[in-house]
């Protein structure tokens, strides 16, 4: 498996996907330690892009 490696403040890269993707929640982006393919699930359900597109979005923010 591999781990999602997120750079910088969570809280911006929230801000961020909030913007972009305006339906995003704060439930949708709880992120918990250990629990990175929970949150690229949630992701991947309601932006509908797959788990490596999310990563990769995530590793550019």
């Amino acid at each position: 498996m591999v781990r999602l490696k997120v750079k910088g403040d969570w809280n911006i890269i929230k801000g961020k996907l909030k913007q972009q993707f305006g339906d995003l929640t704060d439930n949708d982006l709880l992120f918990v330690k250990g629990k990175e393919e929970e949150l690229v699930g949630r992701l991947q359900q309601k932006i509908g892009k797959t788990k490596q597109e999310i990563r990769d979005l995530l590793s550019r923010l």
